[in-house]
């Protein structure tokens, strides 16, 4: 196999220790040089944090968490007191080289180091190499996408040419006179160019790799792209965090990247999953800039057991399988899936647990199906009643099922109403 560098074939014991050896400098670093992470991780000694089983006691930040501290410090501090670097009268260890906006609306800071987000290392396993000319289709405009590709490719040795979104006939015509040899950019929009490119004959076959992403990528376009000429290949990168996972060669989910420590939790807690159980995609990153521990992407997946056929002995996972934010509005309260998590969490003899709303608009009905190995405790089924109707003020009923029973899917709240 041709690999990026030496750190995709260690061995997998070795990058563990690497990384964990690593965790407590970066968790004494957020909590000096961020604002945000010495109040979150107050009284934390870092000396401590050694170990997964560690990281997990930590709490989990999520983007809504983010968005709120950015708005309530505007005036002060656009990122939140999320940064290590900025400008001068935000008095930060470092500069930043630029920052982005993104939906939100959300801060984020790109430092000056080579390839920031680490995307070199997705392209490499996408084909890309130095001298290729890339054509990349991800927005320069406000939001880092477009930058990101950019310096990730730059890393390579790649010249780019930065076609940005819209304005698909200019970007045909720059792909027929400049021949790229590669695409950055959504899969949709890939799909566009080739089928404007068929429907105006003109002729775009230089392209014959592909590194996607900002969207989901399934199998049926892959194959489409892939009768066309392009072979193209997943990424899946955030602009808080970089680069997390990437296809490989072996076409069998995405391996993680090597500057990040990954979590699977359950939705609506901080508590990992077992190896193959659907959950949310938690990430601790080593970047010192933005240093993020714990950062719940809102995305889930599941890791997927074994080694990848590429060499590359990094863990995999399965790649996007929904969101895990899941909230239902009931009888006029919203009900959320951190409510699901502390009724589990106060009743140990609970393994996983599902809430489930039916019925129609104004005639909801809930019950909570929940996970019980062996028999059931005397009264339990009405303690249970009670944590729901304390935590979310709202009845459900309780019904018991077996280990292994509930669907694998990352689902803690089901929206089974009728809308008509």
């Amino acid at each position: 196999m041709s690999s990026y560098d030496a750190l995709e074939t260690r061995d997998p014991a070795a990058r563990e220790a690497a990384l964990l050896a690593a965790l407590p400098a970066q968790v004494a670093h957020a909590q000096a040089n961020t604002g945000a992470f010495a109040e979150l991780l107050a009284g934390v000694d870092p000396a401590t944090i050694t170990s997964r089983a560690a990281l997990a006691r930590l709490p989990v930040i999520r983007k809504g968490e983010l968005l709120e501290r950015q708005k309530a410090q505007r005036s002060s501090d656009p990122f939140g007191g999320f940064s290590a670097i900025g400008w001068a009268a935000l008095k930060r260890c470092g500069p930043a080289g630029r920052v982005f906006q993104s939906p939100g609306p959300i801060y984020e800071p790109e430092g000056t180091a080579r390839d920031y987000w680490r995307l070199a290392r997705a392209m490499f396993a996408a084909g890309l190499r130095g001298g290729d000319l890339v054509h990349n289709s991800f927005s320069y405009h406000l939001t880092p996408g477009g930058l990101m590709m950019e310096s990730g490719a730059h890393a390579l040795g790649c010249t780019v040419f930065p076609g940005g979104v819209g304005n698909t006939e200019l970007q045909l015509q720059a792909i027929a006179e400049l021949r790229p040899n590669a695409y950055l950019g959504t899969p949709s929009f890939l799909r566009i160019l080739v089928e404007k490119a068929a429907e105006s004959g003109t002729h775009i076959g230089s392209l014959k790799k592909a590194l996607v992403g900002g969207e989901a990528f399934p199998p049926s376009l892959r194959d489409w792209l892939a009768e066309r000429g392009i072979s193209a290949f997943q990424s899946y990168a955030t602009a808080d965090l970089g680069l997390i996972a990437y296809e490989t060669s072996a076409r069998e989910g995405l391996v993680l990247d090597e500057g990040v420590i990954v979590e699977i939790v359950r939705p609506g807690s901080g508590d990992p999953v077992p190896v193959g159980e659907v959950g949310e995609i938690v990430v601790t990153t080593l970047n010192p800039d933005y240093p993020l521990i714990r950062f719940g992407t809102g995305d889930l997946s599941a890791v997927l057991p074994g080694a990848c056929p590429s060499g590359r002995t990094n863990v995999r996972i399965k790649g996007w399988l929904g969101r895990a934010d899941q909230t239902a509005k009931v009888r006029g309260m919203f009900v959320h899936a951190s409510q699901v998590a502390e009724v589990v969490k106060r009743h140990p003899e609970i393994a996983r647990a599902r809430l489930v709303v039916e019925g129609e608009m104004a005639d909801d009905r809930m019950t909570l199906f929940a996970e019980l190995a062996g028999t059931e405790p005397q009264g339990l089924t009405e303690r249970v009643a009670q944590s729901v109707r304390d935590i979310t003020k709202l009845r459900a009923a309780v019904a018991w099922k077996r280990p292994g029973e509930l669907p694998n899917d990352g689902k803690v709240i089901e929206d089974a109403r009728s809308y008509r």
